[in-house]
């Protein structure tokens, strides 16, 4: 991590849950810039290290990071590691809006099932959100 006021993040897996642990590598990254815990320019622990530390196989690690590559969350530089890129992705208010929309109805919709009501996700959401503000600045 490059960041100095930022605690690096702590990657787990839930085998229970029926994600792949490939996915989870992937939302766990997304997560980590949605809450502000990464940032352009930080670096992520290496193939190797990762797979050693969550006691995977290493092609699973590099099919999380590869995928994050497509997406250009991610950056690779050989020899020195891997990156979170420094790009932004442009949309006008009304598709960020929607895609709001989606994300929010399809966490409801999941949490509902799971027996979680709206105001347990509000509680959890607020924990994570606690220092983000922050770590931005």
């Amino acid at each position: 991590m490059t960041g100095t006021d930022r605690t690096p993040i702590r990657f787990r897996l839930d085998p229970q849950s029926g994600v792949p642990a490939y996915r989870q590598i992937i939302d766990q990254v997304q997560g980590g810039l949605a809450s502000g815990a990464l940032a352009a320019g930080d670096q992520l622990p290496t193939v190797r290290q990762l797979a050693v530390d969550l006691a995977i196989n290493p092609n699973t690690v590099l099919r999380a990071y590869r995928e994050l590559e497509i997406r250009g969350v991610l950056d690779t530089q050989q020899g020195t590691g891997t990156f979170i890129a420094d790009r932004k992705i442009i949309q006008d208010e009304t598709e960020r809006g929607r895609k709001l929309e989606q994300l929010v109805t399809e966490f409801v919709a999941r949490a509902g099932a799971g027996g979680f009501t709206v105001q347990d996700l509000i509680s959890q959401l607020a924990g994570l959100s606690n220092g983000s503000d922050d770590r931005r600045k």
